[in-house]
């Protein structure tokens, strides 16, 4: 069978469709104008290739010859990876969401030649993909006139992040108060997180309360974050034998997961179990934390620095036929064909696995009725490594290889941090190799800045404001783990690019495209988190450390105007500024600026080692800002609005005037 189009990209997604009988394109001007000279609507398919769901349907309907006769003759398909395009991704899933009531993948879009959605929805079988199919071809060729509501309340809806206005004046800190409330309310108190079931880790919402309880030591704030970080750890999505966490759960006791495996959870995951030792001193936490980091940096790494995008949630069986989660699960008589009796019983009591199983007749391994016990004694680790080997030897998911700017960015700054308060140069290097691997293949010779790499294709694609934000924030925390100023230079580089290619001059915030950047149907903002920071409270963050360290006051400026437009929307969904309403703490509290002068390994450790999320660090090598002025080598000086008290030379005096800061 002749391969389609897909055969020439380099998204694994993508390239998972080259040989169906669909006549795919990718998104591009060769597809719209196809639509064009066909006079024929335009069939969207978006997903990526970690997706199961997506597997599902490709199976079931794209690999199908009579399905894709309909799509064929009536139709232009296009495909879309949506973690290259997440601009496009975003337009098409807000149309789904407001047809709908619902979102996910894999989703499908039917639209005008133009690019304007009039149906949409997410993963259909067969006899319904197909009979929809028919429905529509009869309506554009009969009734086309019908689609024009569709379309015009569509369009107003795709509209509405971009047409938000900014509040008068900054808001105060109750307005944190009321979504740590909504928080609270919305609370599992039972298997933790929050909400019911399919559950997701919602990390930054952890980490603001993680914060709040760091300031005011409430019961209910150690409540909420020791009873989800723990019923995390020892559930089915986390994985016990190699480390790392699965997508999200199926169950409300995180049991079950959809098993892909993406670099994105990793780097937010190990940023709120990083914050949770520092902060509460669990160890069980840091093992969690290490776990994580090694995964990433054992199986989702390019030997150039870079971090792959995810491992798929399916995986082969002997006949070759993939199967959700086949590669994670474990019968009794596997462990006991595998390992010494006294091995094999041990590894079944700790991991809790049973006759019977808790997935498709085998077991996830868990702790479940241990929750957060989570160190291994002797015999169990011996388990655990004789395990992993076998499992190793299992067919694995798919490796969806292509690097992300967006997603390194979150993954460096969590790993810059935590090689800082964990005092691991392994990590700092792995993460300074990372951020040279993003100058140098994904930055252009311009400065600007591309979105997706793969190792077969080189970089493509125009990076959004979310990678350019991610990549600030990044910058900014590797330059307070390293005392490299080149990487403050890094992140004003950058900085300068996000505010001149993506600001709202009218509003103030972040479009998600740049001004110079494709034209779609319309320029949306990207305002509210999701499973990752959105991009503008990633400015937000980034912008409010840059300015501190550098003294530039327009970065704080701007990350302020963002606050002013985002005030007036945070009440109806609070959850989804957890990151943004963290950083303007931050802002609205004082930011306190720390310069160690010289070379005081003990001053810059005893900082490093500290939860300090309202202060930055600048050391090491001096760059262009007022805290390196006129200072004193081997002593360490905290300020704030660069002024500063005494300075002090041993540990606990510096220690002394942080603790006073609060």
């Amino acid at each position: 069978m002749a391969s389609n189009r897909l055969a020439h990209e380099t998204s694994p997604y993508l390239r998972q469709h080259r040989d169906n009988p669909v006549d795919w394109y990718a998104w591009g001007p060769e597809a719209f104008a196809a639509a064009r000279d066909r006079d024929c609507p335009i069939l969207l398919s978006v997903g990526y290739s970690a997706c199961h769901w997506c597997h599902v349907m490709a199976h079931e309907c794209f690999e199908d010859a009579e399905t894709a006769e309909l799509m064929n003759t009536s139709f232009v398909n296009i495909k879309v990876d949506r973690e290259e395009r997440p601009d496009v991704d975003s337009i098409y899933m807000d149309a789904v969401q407001a047809m709908t009531g619902r979102g996910g993948w894999p989703m499908t879009v039917l639209m005008t030649a133009d690019g304007h959605p009039f149906y949409g929805g997410t993963y259909f079988p067969k006899p319904q993909f197909d009979a929809l199919l028919q429905r529509v071809t009869e309506i554009w060729n009969g009734q086309r006139d019908e689609l024009d509501g569709n379309i015009m309340a569509l369009q107003e809806a795709l509209q509405r992040s971009a047409s938000v206005t900014p509040a008068d004046v900054l808001p105060g800190l109750e307005l944190l108060g009321q979504t740590l409330q909504a928080l609270g309310q919305n609370f599992d108190a039972d298997w933790g997180g929050f909400g019911g079931a399919p559950k997701f880790p919602s990390t930054m919402s952890l980490d603001l309360v993680i914060r709040n309880f760091a300031a005011h030591r409430s019961e209910g704030a150690a409540q909420v974050v020791t009873t989800s970080l723990d019923a995390m750890a020892s559930g089915g999505v986390y994985d016990h034998l190699g480390g790392g966490f699965a997508r999200y759960s199926v169950d409300t006791m995180w049991l079950v997961p959809h098993f892909e495996k993406m670099l994105y959870d990793q780097a937010v995951l190990a940023r709120v179990y990083l914050h949770g030792w520092q902060v509460f001193g669990h160890t069980r936490w840091l093992q969690v934390l290490g776990e994580t980091i090694g995964y990433v940096l054992g199986e989702l790494t390019d030997g150039g620095g870079g971090f792959y995008s995810a491992e798929d949630a399916d995986s082969a069986d002997e006949h070759g036929h993939g199967h959700e989660g086949l590669f994670y699960i474990w019968t009794q008589a596997q462990i006991r064909a595998l390992l010494p009796p006294e091995l094999a019983e041990a590894a079944i009591d700790w991991y809790e696995v049973t006759a019977e199983g808790n997935f498709e007749g085998a077991t996830i391994l868990s702790r479940l009725h241990h929750r957060g016990e989570l160190h291994r004694p002797e015999s169990v680790e011996s388990a655990r490594q004789m395990l992993f080997e076998a499992r190793a030897q299992r067919a694995r998911p798919l490796l969806d290889d292509k690097v992300l700017t967006e997603w390194n960015a979150l993954m460096l700054a969590a790993l810059a941090e935590a090689a800082a308060a964990a005092q691991r140069a392994d990590w700092l290097e792995a993460a300074i190799k990372n951020a040279n691997f993003l100058l140098r293949e994904l930055r252009k010779p311009s400065g600007r800045w591309h979105r997706s790499w793969q190792r077969d294709g080189g970089p493509r694609h125009d990076a959004l404001a979310a990678d350019h934000a991610a990549l600030v924030c990044a910058f900014v925390a590797l330059a307070e783990a390293s005392g490299q100023a080149r990487w403050i230079e890094a992140a004003r580089e950058t900085a300068d690019t996000m505010l001149d290619h993506f600001w709202d001059a009218t509003n103030g915030g972040l479009f998600t495209t740049a001004d110079d950047g494709e034209a779609l149907i319309v320029r949306q903002k990207d305002l509210m988190d999701n499973a990752t920071p959105s991009a503008n409270s990633l400015a937000v963050s980034g912008l409010y450390r840059l300015g501190a360290l550098t003294g530039e006051a327009r970065y704080a400026n701007h990350a302020d105007q963002i606050v002013q437009l985002a005030a007036g929307v945070v009440a109806s969904a609070p959850s989804a500024f957890s990151h943004l309403l963290g950083a303007y703490e931050s802002r609205a509290r004082g930011i306190a600026e720390i310069a160690v002068i010289g070379d005081r390994p003990d001053l810059v450790s005893a900082l490093q080692q500290r939860y300090l999320p309202n202060c930055v660090l600048a050391w090491g090598e001096p760059y262009d800002s007022p805290l390196w002025d006129a200072r004193r080598d081997g002593f360490a000086y905290v300020c704030q609005n660069y002024t500063c008290q005494a300075p002090v030379e041993s540990v606990e005096a510096l220690i002394t005037q942080i603790e006073a800061l609060a």
